[in-house]
């Protein structure tokens, strides 16, 4: 009976310490891994910027499922765009009402080729709060949230739609980035996150302010469903390998 005690109480000790371990940061990185495992969520994504600006998105709506299809829902003023991503393969609809590879828009110019980029870049929700929790210079308790200042390599990632500075490719000069994060975690899970990046970006030579605060929130968790059109479909399929040439 004295035995079973002592390890009973060793084992509360011992659970007691790796709980005290846990920082801010562990916490936002085991709820984004366990929405990460679920089956399948939904987002809702909000881009919110000064009055003025030249560059307004919409809001976004997502749907994953786990080792599945991603399906993207964007609104840029009166136009919407949806894109159905797997892997490195995408399909993207166009104004005519078809639907494009991502290797199509790769070759495109303009707005659709710099979509083509986004998408190539594009993070889901649990790995993209995943990624600033960790980038993230500390967090601390803020009300009902985890919060903290980002590093300046990463706003300036984010000011630039790059996911992490370094990535390769050419990017506008930045100066004066800086960036904070916010993180709502609920039941274990993370439930909705927020940043906000700000900083001059340089222009054809012209250096112009730029700000933006992105707010994630996660729903539907384990009742989402994704249904791609058999049109998008192809554009999912890899292209069978070529038969040698016979002799």
């Amino acid at each position: 009976m004295k035995r079973n005690f002592l390890l009973a109480t060793l084992t509360l000790i011992a659970g007691s310490l790796l709980a005290a371990d846990s920082s801010p940061k562990d916490d936002v990185a085991s709820a984004a891994k366990k929405l990460g495992e679920k089956a399948n969520y939904s987002w809702h994504t909000t881009v919110a910027v000064p009055e003025g600006s030249r560059f307004r998105p919409g809001p976004t709506d997502g749907k994953t499922e786990k080792d599945g299809v991603t399906h993207l829902k964007m609104s840029f003023g009166d136009n919407t765009t949806e894109a159905f991503l797997k892997g490195d393969k995408g399909a993207v609809s166009d104004p005519d009402g078809g639907w494009q590879s991502l290797a199509d828009l790769d070759n495109a110019e303009g707005p659709r080729r710099f979509m083509g980029g986004m998408l190539r870049n594009f993070k889901a929700p649990a790995v993209q709060a995943a990624e600033l929790a960790g980038d993230a210079k500390e967090l601390k308790k803020d009300g009902d949230a985890l919060a903290g200042e980002l590093t300046e390599e990463r706003a300036k990632a984010l000011l630039t739609f790059r996911p992490r500075a370094g990535s390769g490719g050419e990017a506008p000069a930045v100066s004066g980035a800086k960036g904070s994060v916010k993180f709502w975690v609920k039941d274990g899970v993370l439930a909705k996150y927020e940043f906000n990046v700000s900083g001059k970006i340089n222009f054809n030579g012209t250096d112009r302010d730029v700000e933006r605060t992105t707010t994630t929130e996660i729903k539907e968790v384990g009742s989402t469903k994704v249904e791609v059109p058999d049109e998008a479909k192809k554009k999912l399929t890899p292209e069978p390998a070529a038969s040698p040439a016979k002799k």
